[in-house]
């Protein structure tokens, strides 16, 4: 490839920079923690300590999303539970690095056995005499009902892997964009098409943010090497392209319709894949049918998958500027605040998503927009949460700063992100990178007690069902569409509004959900019962 064509496809084939990695491991989960001012309390909650540690530990590893290398035999369903050191938990979570550090195995090569990274494991339930029952049961983890892991790919599947993990002719390049979760759902699919295909599949490109402006190459976010030895056993993954392929013109793919079936790939690009060597994809979100055969499926969940004092809550609070623009509703904050996101959306008429010929009122009222943090606030409240939790908020900086999290701080004053439990200056070389801070609230989200996020999205769906596949830990998918009116409703007391939340959540706290029970379901977020079997 010659330059000209590496700069338009954004090329990510780089090694990374070793000074990179020295400023990573300068930072220890052991150094003394910044001053406090004056002016702040020098109490500090346990919390906030120990998810600094937390924090830390995960640059130590250049974070997140670290894949797991899994063996492609059959291996029987009750060999695997989320304990297990082959479980198959794919992305990376902070435990295996404090295992490293306590037992001074940090240089020594990673095994099997040795790698396996899983969140670390709940509390169960808090004890403790004061609680009521609707505070006890908030914290309760659902039983999952024996599901766990399962990932025993067919005799066919596994014959054929001989064979597609040695292709050296055939090979896909995918452009992928959008957020982490937009990404790291294209990335599965681009696994998946090129297991369709039978091709090589090149490392992804992490197309430049046009809302962010994020430059994030995947070897930022992404552990390249355990990707690929991840995937040895399903897709030959390559660093870069052979010199023998050269990028032909006009040869970017971006036309393909939603929710294609592997026949509708096969029969569209494997005859030119097969003349031409080398396919280019771009903009595969929703691209590939959500209904695969199950070894598809499986090998989707393949590719997608704190213990501290005391449990706690993680937020995903969707109140960013640029969510706001895209779903066409109200901020809350006031008509100044209304006025900037307005001009914003009349600018960029391409950002404003679905049902636009919807009223602001009625947008919100169909469950399309975010909750504030108010609305956020009062159902934590009525589904027992007291107002001392642990709260850890994921999730950009708010519009409109400290007014728009003022009702929920005055509520929950136990708040932390990363922001605040980072020392001064360690996040400044990634605050140009919301890639990488997103997958800190990854990890930091999938490790919680509770999980509940305030929209929908590519995270809330991820987390959902990762959260399933590590031990079925709590998730509350607040039902908006049924409660929005109650908020504006004077009348209702504030134990009839309790006990009318609690009714409508009741089956929304990470029971086993099926993915079958509804069309078209996404098995990354309904892992049942694909790849999760009765134990």
């Amino acid at each position: 490839m010659g330059k000209t064509t590496s700069r338009n496809l954004k090329n990510s084939f780089i090694t990374l920079n070793p000074s990179f990695f020295s400023n990573l491991l300068a930072v220890s989960p052991f150094s003394t923690p910044k001053k406090t001012s004056r002016n702040q309390s020098p109490n500090l909650n346990p919390l906030f300590f120990i998810i600094s540690i937390l924090i830390l530990s995960t640059f130590l590893g250049i974070f997140i999303l670290t894949f797991y290398p899994i063996s492609q035999n059959s291996i029987p369903c009750s060999a695997l539970s989320p304990s297990s050191p082959l479980s198959p938990i794919l992305l990376a979570s902070l435990s295996s690095i404090w295992k490293a550090q306590s037992s001074t195995l940090l240089h020594e090569n990673p095994s099997l056995s040795s790698s396996t990274m899983v969140p670390l494991p709940p509390h169960g339930i808090i004890q403790s005499h004061n609680l009521s029952a609707e505070e006890r049961e908030f914290w309760e983890q659902p039983n999952g009902e024996g599901y766990k892991p399962c990932l025993d790919f067919s005799l066919d599947y596994r014959k054929l892997s001989s064979k597609i993990s040695k292709e050296k002719r055939k090979f896909l390049v995918v452009v992928v964009s959008g957020g982490l979760n937009q990404q790291r759902n294209q990335i599965v699919d681009a696994v998946v098409i090129a297991r369709i295909l039978e091709a090589a599949l090149v490392v992804p490109v992490l197309q430049v943010n046009r809302i962010w402006g994020d430059e994030s190459e995947f070897s930022d976010i992404f552990d390249v090497e355990h990707f690929k030895k991840t995937l040895q056993a399903d897709v030959r993954v390559v660093s870069s392209l052979p010199s023998t392929h050269l990028v032909p013109k006009q040869s970017i793919e971006n036309q393909i319709p939603f929710h294609v079936s592997p026949l509708w790939i096969r029969a569209r690009f494997l005859h030119q894949l097969n003349e031409e060597g080398l396919l280019i994809f771009k903009g595969l979100d929703s691209r590939l049918s959500k209904n695969l055969p199950p070894d598809l499926q499986k090998l989707r969940c393949k590719v997608a998958r704190m213990w501290i004092e005391g449990p706690y809550i993680a937020l995903h609070l969707r109140i960013e500027k640029d969510v706001w623009v895209r779903t066409g509703c109200s901020t809350g904050l006031g008509p100044e605040y209304d006025e900037i996101i307005d001009n914003e959306r009349l600018s960029n008429p391409d950002f404003l998503t679905d049902k636009l010929n919807m009223t602001q009122s009625a947008r919100r009222l169909a469950g399309l927009c975010p909750l504030s943090a108010l609305e956020i606030a009062r159902l934590l409240k009525a589904l027992g949460a007291r107002s001392d939790a642990r709260v850890y908020i994921a999730g950009g900086e708010p519009f409109g700063g400290s007014r728009a999290m003022q009702p929920i701080l005055e509520r929950f004053p136990n708040i932390a992100s990363k922001e605040m439990l980072a020392r001064e200056g360690e996040l400044t070389p990634y605050m140009n990178r919301p890639s990488v801070l997103a997958a800190i609230d990854y990890i930091v989200s999938l490790s919680s007690d509770v999980f509940l996020p305030s929209h929908g999205g590519n995270m809330g769906r991820a987390m959902q069902g990762h959260r399933a596949y590590v031990g079925h830990r709590k998730y509350i998918k607040p039902n908006k569409r049924m409660m929005l009116h109650l908020f504006e409703d004077e009348s209702i007391s504030e134990e009839e509004f309790n006990t009318v939340m609690q009714k409508l959540h009741k089956y929304s706290k990470g029971q086993v959900q099926f993915r079958n029970n509804k069309f078209d379901r996404d098995v990354l977020a309904y892992p049942v019962p694909e790849c999760m079997c009765k134990h």
